[in-house]
């Protein structure tokens, strides 16, 4: 019965603490220093603002998964609270979000590839290569998610190294050690620009709630999936504060704004280029583990529908290894259309697409959850304070990006009745 329970729950709590952090830590934090550099104070209010909000959605998520254990994850006991069919659309909404978050994550993985083959830099070229990532990791997740597992955690290992080598810089700056902060003024605070701020820094910690949604592949979920998913939104939440603000003041004003690799532009300046050529191939592993989680969760998501009733029974069909194979394909088939589908835009245009598509899309799992905890009675102040400040972070999206998150729900709608009688099936032990 143990070696059963290994084959279909393989994650433990450090599984599951790299599954969080790695699909925190992709590609998001390699990019916004850049973006975030022209916000000022105004940045760093908004990653304290961001991390406190994800701490709390985060503890409701934890909650949800305490009371209860044997759900196949918060996906469905969104839809055991809120009803079949709303728990159905944020599921759905979720899932949409997954795949085209892929895309740009695998996107963003060639980019920087492109740094030591520079034939990747051309459009066709990237898109293709974009599209192998996104192929090649979906092959190692049907082995299994045992392998996938495996491969997270080293990832996971391996992506902290230039975010510690960027602190270690910090650090000595503080101390005067090889150079110091820049002393050019840097923009104020501005309560104006603190949403679009918020908005922004909000996309790179989507993923906290990876423990949450694979309850069903970890072990001892009721304590796995709490701790892992605190621990790991706290410690990514304090490399994300203390790197991306830190690189923002301790280069002159202005350099780092529509720069494509800022934290390789950091430490070349303090380092050298060797150094920064050393970080632009970690920033590979990073979105290539980053990748590889949410390849794995892409599938989960269907499986986890399927079982709890709310999906036709065909899509959660799964080979000898549980892998949900066709759930899986088709996730990875729409992600390398929408990969495609860009190929003849700009870099810049191709990015803006789908980074609204994925926060259009994630968003609405968030307000799901809190919403289910308040109709559960479960840490309702929590619960509260997380649907306030997710919708918060929605309207600060826009209304483009809500009307395509909610015109993205619709075509779960045939499948819910496509259901028929499909009743709760029972997981593996």
């Amino acid at each position: 019965m143990a070696d059963e329970t290994h084959a279909t729950r393989p994650f433990g709590f450090w599984t599951a603490t790299a599954l969080v952090v790695g699909g925190m830590i992709g590609s998001g934090i390699f990019a916004l220093p850049a973006t975030l550099a022209p916000f000022g104070w105004t940045g760093v209010a908004a990653w304290v603002l961001t991390i406190a909000g994800a701490a709390v959605i985060a503890w409701v998520l934890a909650e949800l998964a305490i009371a209860m254990p044997e759900a196949t994850g918060v996906l469905a006991i969104c839809g055991a609270a809120l009803g079949p069919l709303p728990g159905l659309l944020v599921a759905w909404s979720y899932w949409v979000g997954i795949w085209s978050a892929n895309a740009f994550i695998a996107w963003t993985a060639i980019g920087y590839l492109s740094v030591f083959f520079p034939v990747l830099a051309t459009q066709w070229y990237h898109c293709l290569g974009a599209v192998a990532a996104i192929w090649l990791l979906t092959l190692l997740n049907l082995g299994g998610a045992k392998g996938s597992g495996r491969f997270q955690l080293a990832t996971t290992l391996l992506k902290l190294l230039p975010l510690i080598a960027v602190v270690v810089i910090l650090a000595g700056l503080a101390l005067g050690i090889g150079g110091r902060f820049d002393s050019a003024p840097h923009t104020p605070f501005a309560a104006s620009g603190l949403t679009s701020a918020l908005t922004l820094a909000f996309f790179a910690v989507v993923g906290f709630e990876s423990a949450s949604v694979a309850t069903e592949r970890v072990r001892d979920p009721a304590r796995n999936v709490v701790r892992a998913t605190l621990c790991g939104l706290a410690l990514t939440g304090a490399f994300y504060l203390i790197v991306c603000s830190g690189i923002v003041f301790a280069m002159p004003a202005g350099t780092l704004e529509n720069a494509p690799a800022p934290i390789a532009l950091f430490v070349e300046r303090f380092w050298g280029h060797g150094a920064a050529m050393a970080v632009a191939a970690f920033a590979v592993i990073a979105a290539i583990g980053c990748l590889n989680g949410w390849v794995l969760i892409q599938g989960e998501v269907p499986l986890g529908l399927v079982r709890a009733g709310m999906l036709p029974p065909w899509i959660g069909r799964t080979n000898d290894r549980d892998v949900p194979v066709g759930a899986l394909l088709v996730s990875s088939g729409l992600a390398s259309l929408l990969v495609m589908a860009n190929a003849n835009s700009s870099a810049s245009g191709a990015v803006e697409v789908i980074v609204l598509l994925t926060t259009a899309a994630t968003l609405w799992l968030y307000v799901g959850a809190c919403a289910s905890a308040w109709v559960m009675n479960i840490a309702r102040p929590a619960a509260v304070i997380g649907l306030v400040f997710a919708l918060w972070v929605i309207w600060g999206a826009g209304w483009k990006a809500t009307e395509y998150g909610l015109f993205l729900m619709i075509p779960a709608i045939p499948l819910y009745w496509l259901r028929g009688a499909s009743t709760p099936v029972e997981q593996p032990a």
